[in-house]
């Protein structure tokens, strides 16, 4: 896609990242959704929502993930999630109509 000479890759359908703990983290460390909420600190049923792809990863649980899993920045869940967000926001939801910006004359 190219916007004002900016060429932009967009992903199609990123996956939310709880489908990405859900489907290869928690599998490849053998963990279940219980032994996975207590090592990283946070409750059962938060984990669960995020893993079901009901919530979004928040800063918090970000930073959590960061501290859990080794070599998984933070901001790395966070980029997941907003391209998620986006994608999202653009394909299922009627984007806003908004008037575009003009320079105020001289």
């Amino acid at each position: 896609m190219n916007k004002g000479g900016v060429v932009m890759a967009q992903m199609f359908n990123p996956p939310h990242p709880g489908e990405t703990l859900r489907e290869d983290i928690l599998p490849e460390l053998g963990l279940t959704v219980a032994a996975a909420a207590r090592q990283s600190g946070v409750s059962r049923g938060r984990l669960s929502r995020v893993l079901n792809c009901q919530v979004p990863v928040s800063p918090d649980l970000a930073l959590r993930l960061e501290q859990w899993l080794i070599n998984s920045p933070a901001d790395v869940w966070l980029r997941m999630q907003i391209a998620y967000d986006l994608w999202e926001t653009r394909h299922k939801v009627q984007p806003p109509r908004v008037e575009p910006a003009r320079l105020k004359a001289a």
